[in-house]
């Protein structure tokens, strides 16, 4: 089974200095159909204004992941972390046991444009943790995400991966789904098909009782796909 999740069709709010497009039920946007997929709870495109952000606040077992589109994210936290994020790198932070953190636009002036995304942990009680980092503008297949920190990957407390793929237009891709398991098809940019269905920039694909996940670049793309465990 395959279903498209339209970007139009999210959850949307507009605060004049934060518009945000909610995939899942956020805040005040409540949907039954959508309070997640498997073990991702969030999943919220941000275009934050110059100056403005995200002030202290507390989270709990939590594994939050940050990916920078445009513009720099100026983060602190209770552990003693205060780093900037720039436009190409991701941010994971474990919540665990509680955290309190801020995210800023680093800018004055342009806007920021990110992905925030929620995993839900393996367990509760974990102790908090920070880490960043750049891979490589490879084509093709790169973890961002794994259980167990593999291919230079960074670490999830849950059995899932992230894989960021990157293809040309008309290349073609596929990968095995094991019994089970549960795919989140997130495009980042460019248009693709999955399955043979057509998706294009912000829209995501769930899939579930398939053997196998094909994606077909129609023009350059840039795609994160979720491997996460069975409901």
């Amino acid at each position: 089974m395959i279903y498209l999740r339209k970007a139009e069709e999210r959850g949307h709010a507009n605060h004049g200095w934060l518009e945000s497009w909610h995939t899942f039920s956020f805040a005040s946007y409540h949907d039954a159909n959508f309070m997640g997929f498997s073990a991702l709870r969030v999943i919220n495109e941000d275009v934050v204004a110059g100056g403005q952000g995200f002030g202290t606040h507390p989270h709990k077992d939590m594994e939050i992941l940050t990916y920078v589109l445009s513009g720099t994210v100026e983060h602190q936290d209770s552990m003693g972390n205060k780093e900037q994020i720039p436009a190409g790198e991701f941010q994971i932070m474990s919540a665990g046991t509680g955290v309190r953190h801020s995210e800023y636009n680093a800018s004055s002036s342009e806007p920021l444009h990110l992905y925030q995304i929620w995993i839900i942990p393996e367990r509760t009680g974990i102790e908090p943790r920070y880490a960043q980092r750049r891979f490589p503008d490879v084509k093709g297949r790169q973890f961002v995400l794994t259980p167990d920190a593999r291919d230079g990957s960074l670490k999830v407390f849950q059995d899932m991966t992230l894989s960021r793929w990157v293809l040309s237009a008309g290349e073609k891709d596929e990968v095995a789904i094991e019994t089970g398991r549960r795919v989140w098809v997130q495009v980042v940019k460019g248009e693709i098909r999955v399955n043979g269905e057509t998706a294009r920039t912000s829209d995501a694909f769930a899939v579930w009782d398939e053997a196998s996940v094909t994606l077909e670049a129609s023009s350059d793309a840039e795609v994160l796909l979720f491997d996460l465990p069975p409901v």
